[in-house]
């Protein structure tokens, strides 16, 4: 820095070793309390991210944590159907108050300011992104200790304006037992990466089937490639997640709160 510096960097075409870099994080709801937030991710679509979201909080809150599920997917939500709720708790001059599932889980998304749930949403990636923003400087969370972010698919416009605008603590990466996990948990770490975000694990889901009957493990999906992936990027397994009908069943009748999270909820408690 020159003796001239004002300190104004903005003014400044030089590039010196103490110019300040612009922060693009959204400013959080003057309202709002929000200690942790955790992306969940996934390089492709179809492999249960949401429901992971959903076990995920509702893991958070059976251990007494206050959470919320910020639900990032704007052409695609399906966290409120999950909990069963549609409608927000209502909203004032100073922001909108987010809807309240039955055990405590505070969910903002696009589906809750919809007339009809089934409404498409057709916005360009711009105005998605925005409406993402919005869900955090818009939004009064209340004395949140884990907000989970669900996000869409892919490395498009959504998860990069995640990654810059809100404070990202770690992402938690999605994937299922196929060839291509490689190919999809690679880009969702190197992503993360580029955005200087911690990986905090990895969650197989499909992992395998058990009947019923006999209680044998079928792998519908082949082979899991978990546990090789994660050994390349020295990331832990933090849940290998079975089918299982039910999981279906329940978030299609709102009872996400209802599903066995034990496995999940021990190995997210571990590391938050």
């Amino acid at each position: 820095m020159s003796s001239s510096c004002s300190g104004n960097c903005s003014s400044c075409g030089e590039s010196c070793a103490d110019r300040k870099q612009e922060s693009l994080l959204a400013v959080l709801n003057e309202k709002s309390k929000v200690k942790k937030v955790i992306a969940v991710v996934s390089g492709k679509g179809g492999v249960g991210k949401s429901t992971v979201t959903c076990m995920l909080a509702s893991a958070m809150q059976r251990l007494g944590k206050r959470t919320a599920i910020l639900d990032a997917d704007i052409t695609g939500p399906s966290i409120p159907k999950a909990f069963g709720v549609d409608e927000c708790e209502g909203a004032t001059d100073e922001g909108i108050y987010p809807a309240i599932s039955k055990g405590g889980v505070q969910i903002m998304s696009i589906n809750l300011l919809l007339d009809n749930e089934s409404d498409p949403v057709l916005w360009r990636g711009p105005i998605i992104a925005g409406a993402v923003k919005q869900f955090w400087t818009d939004v009064i969370w209340e004395d949140v200790d884990y907000m989970f972010v669900d996000m869409p698919p892919g490395t498009g416009d959504v998860p990069l304006t995640v990654f810059q605008s809100l404070p990202i603590d770690g992402v938690i990466i999605v994937t299922s037992p196929q060839d291509l996990v490689s190919m999809i948990v690679s880009k969702a770490v190197k992503m993360a990466n580029m955005m200087h975000i911690p990986v905090l694990g990895l969650v197989e889901n499909y992992s395998y089937f058990k009947c019923p009957d006999c209680g044998q493990k079928h792998k519908i999906f082949g082979d899991s490639h978990l546990e090789r992936v994660a050994g390349e990027y020295h990331l832990p397994v933090l849940a290998q997640l079975l089918i299982d009908p039910n999981v279906a069943v329940k978030c299609d009748n709102g009872g996400a709160e209802e599903l066995n999270v034990e496995e999940i909820g021990a190995a997210i408690a571990a590391i938050l």
